[in-house]
């Protein structure tokens, strides 16, 4: 009972000299008995816990300074080395520091950096609308002249056949060779002339 006493006083003792400091703080006037006599129960307290600490708990996985469990190394393991993180935050810092240096620098507008790359943008500009519509009459034109050429190859080849069959009428014969070759260059040259409108 004596012991439940005692330990009942001193948490009575502790908790009036922390009401005691509360209530100095509130009025922000210290009272030097109470802090005096708090300031000896803390380091009581503190020298106990640290007896008990080293005499009843193993170092082992249990850190008695920080109160935790142990880390399994004093320093971290990237200490001393240069990793990629370190690097990119190096560079982002250098290039921050240069857009600063150019930003702050008042240098008058390079002309040449401002100039497009090729000097008769603005003439083209304004001759594509126009080519618009030659560009689609030329097409429709080239399309007629293929059509053109390769009706007539087909009634030349038919009066050729019937002239050699005699009256007789012989196998429709279609175009030739080479009128058929040229068409389909003709006709790739206007896809190719498409896509490079359609890329500029």
């Amino acid at each position: 009972m004596s012991s439940n006493h005692a330990s009942l006083d001193a948490a009575a003792t502790d908790r009036k000299a922390r009401l005691a400091k509360l209530a100095a703080l509130k009025r922000k006037q210290p009272e030097p008995e109470a802090e005096s006599e708090a300031a000896e129960q803390k380091e009581e307290s503190q020298n106990d816990t640290i007896d008990v600490k080293t005499k009843y708990l193993s170092g082992r996985n249990y850190d008695t300074q920080t109160g935790g469990a142990k880390l399994g190394f004093d320093q971290a393991p990237i200490d001393g080395q240069i990793t990629i993180e370190t690097q990119a935050e190096e560079l982002a810092r250098e290039v921050a520091e240069q857009t600063k240096k150019d930003e702050d620098a008042d240098q008058p507008i390079d002309l040449f950096k401002l100039q497009p790359k090729k000097p008769n943008w603005d003439l083209k500009r304004d001759l594509d609308e126009k080519m618009k519509i030659l560009n689609a009459r030329t097409q429709n034109a080239i399309a007629k002249l293929v059509r053109q050429r390769i009706e007539d190859s087909q009634r030349a080849a038919k009066a050729k056949g019937a002239g050699a069959n005699g009256d007789k009428q012989g196998e429709e014969v279609g175009i030739e060779g080479d009128m058929l070759v040229e068409g389909i260059h003709v006709r790739e040259r206007e896809e190719w002339d498409n896509e490079e409108e359609d890329l500029a």
